[in-house]
């Protein structure tokens, strides 16, 4: 399973994941629509990013919701009703949702945040899946 791994220690809050995010999967630069979420808490960072746990699935009333082959979970916009369960459901607050966009969104782990990350502070991490 792919899913994208923060670490911590080596952020700067710079906001160039989520910059990078939002004009990859919204068409602009404006991190309330990125699928990756760098907050200041405290002067320390708090990276929101979708672990690929699957909690989201088991609570979607109209099954929008699958793992891909690769074990990341997918949204089928086609199914999903922006009912938003997800978005509240979320143990990592990593399934976002923005007005502009019409169902919610979260980290496919693409990795163009790791790439656009000026400090080494993201990394796509491949996990074998159990079962």
């Amino acid at each position: 399973m792919k899913f994208l791994k923060p670490l911590l220690d080596k952020c700067l809050m710079c906001g160039a994941c989520m910059s990078a995010c939002s004009k990859a999967w919204a068409k602009q630069d404006n991190p309330a629509m990125s699928r990756i979420a760098v907050k200041n808490v405290t002067g320390l960072p708090d990276i929101r990013v979708c672990d690929q746990c699957g909690g989201c699935i088991a609570v979607c009333p109209s099954m929008a919701l699958q793992r891909d082959k690769n074990g990341v979970v997918q949204i089928d916009r086609k199914k999903c009703t922006s009912c938003l369960i997800c978005v509240e459901f979320c143990p990592s607050a990593s399934m976002f949702f923005h007005a502009d966009i019409d169902s919610p969104f979260k980290c496919v782990a693409c990795g163009i945040c790791v790439k656009a990350c000026p400090e080494g502070a993201l990394s796509i991490v491949e996990q074998k899946q159990e079962g």
